[in-house]
């Protein structure tokens, strides 16, 4: 497996790439594909997240936490699924609470890519999954890698809003400086949550804070 990021990031991260757990990483992916396990997303867009927002376009930075695991929702962005794939219960969940909050109509498709373009990094922990087996990569040493994506962000940058929804997101705030950067936190819009999710307005929010630097709004 080759690790393919952009050039900023790929500059940013550059000795996370040559660490051992990383190598295990590649070494555990490259193995499981060897004896014909599926795994996703594909590995053109295990890192698509970094592709489509650049470090000097980072804004906001929204955290999932593992891959969809089944065939052709992966695509390399936490809660987003390819163009006519079917929107999982959780997407539906922040289109309705997007629509109470911005009044935005709630998109036929939950491709998020038109988020990432505008600086929205869709970063989930961990980048990889056996198919059907939900959290199987979990340990493989992803989170190493995302935690240092977190951390170097934090130090890195400034005003940066982070979006952490449900309690495994929020351990996350431990890497955040937050004299620098604005938490959002909520439950998570899985449908387990039992609607909690509804009401956290962090739409708005996020856009009334960008607003407050000087920066555009994000077009939800």
């Amino acid at each position: 497996m080759e690790v393919k990021i952009e050039e900023s990031w790929k500059q940013l991260l550059k000795e996370e790439f040559s660490k051992e757990y990383f190598h295990s990483i590649v070494d555990t992916i490259k193995e499981e594909l060897s004896r014909g396990v599926k795994i996703y997303p594909p590995g053109s867009d295990i890192f698509k997240a970094f592709w489509l927002t650049p470090l000097n376009r980072v804004r906001v930075v929204l955290i999932g936490q593992d891959p969809y695991h089944r065939y052709g929702q992966a695509h390399g962005l936490a809660f987003s699924v390819p163009d006519g794939v079917r929107l999982p219960p959780s997407l539906k969940n922040i289109y309705r609470e997007l629509h109470d909050d911005l009044g935005v109509a709630p998109s036929l498709s939950g491709n998020l890519e038109r988020w990432a373009k505008q600086g929205v990094l869709l970063l989930n922990a961990t980048l990889t999954v056996r198919a059907g087996e939900p959290a199987s990569h979990s340990k493989i040493g992803w989170q190493h890698f995302t935690d240092s994506v977190i951390s170097t962000l934090s130090q890195e940058k400034e005003g940066i809003v982070f979006l952490l929804w449900g309690a495994f997101a929020k351990r996350k705030s431990e890497l955040i400086d937050s004299s620098k950067h604005h938490i959002l936190v909520a439950a998570h819009p899985s449908p387990l949550a039992q609607g909690a999710f509804f009401g956290s307005r962090h739409f708005s929010q996020t856009n009334n804070i960008l607003r407050s630097m000087g920066d555009k709004p994000i077009e939800w």
